[in-house]
């Protein structure tokens, strides 16, 4: 499988995040609590500055915008969710095997992913001229899934376009319902694809 990690940093490296890491690793993590507390309209540039004991003007020298920073966290939180997935994937074996170690590990990632895998999955984006590379980075990951179900063993008249965008929906909405203590992400990830392959009929 190809390195949809890769893919995605290449996506979102231009044209912000100028600086070193030892300056931009602080101020993502900032950023990326402030979105998941507020959302991309009630974060600030300045309150995301201070969190991080910066002048406000000092963030627009790494990100010229805000829609750049939110692009940089975004990236983030998919290329986490990303190696994760391929590591799961990469042991498996068997096609509904790879699918089920897959949708495991994106559910451990958005559940225990922290404020990065929070902003991936809320639906509020900025409307703008990084729109196009937003759905680029989706694009790039969903695409782990959408050969993951090609690869699958399915009936000839089967709908692999529905059949991934119904498994992702599931795994996404999971953070609304999910409460520890029961089953764990991973397991239910695998729960999610062993109903789609077994029919629920006796």
């Amino acid at each position: 499988m190809p390195n949809a990690a890769r893919a995605v940093q290449e996506i979102a490296s231009p044209p912000g995040g100028r600086g070193g890491p030892s300056r931009l690793k602080p101020l993502l993590d900032a950023a990326a609590r402030r979105f998941c507390q507020a959302g991309y309209d009630g974060a600030s540039m300045r309150d995301i500055a201070g969190d991080v004991g910066m002048l406000p003007g000092s963030v627009y020298y790494h990100f010229p915008s805000k829609e750049e920073l939110f692009v940089a966290v975004l990236a983030e939180g998919i290329r986490r969710i990303t190696e994760a997935v391929e590591a799961a994937v990469a042991s498996a074996a068997d096609p509904w095997d790879r699918l089920a170690a897959a949708a495991g590990a994106h559910m451990t990632a958005l559940l225990d992913g922290g404020d990065y895998a929070q902003v991936v999955i809320r639906d509020a984006r900025p409307q703008g001229t990084h729109s196009e590379r937003l759905i680029a980075l989706r694009d790039a990951y969903e695409d782990i899934f959408r050969r993951l179900i090609d690869g699958l063993p399915l009936a000839a008249d089967a709908d692999r376009t529905r059949v991934r965008l119904m498994l992702l929906g599931a795994l996404n909405a999971s953070p609304g319902w999910y409460r520890p203590g029961g089953a764990t992400p991973d397991d239910l990830g695998r729960d999610f694809v062993a109903m789609l392959r077994k029919p629920l009929s006796p």
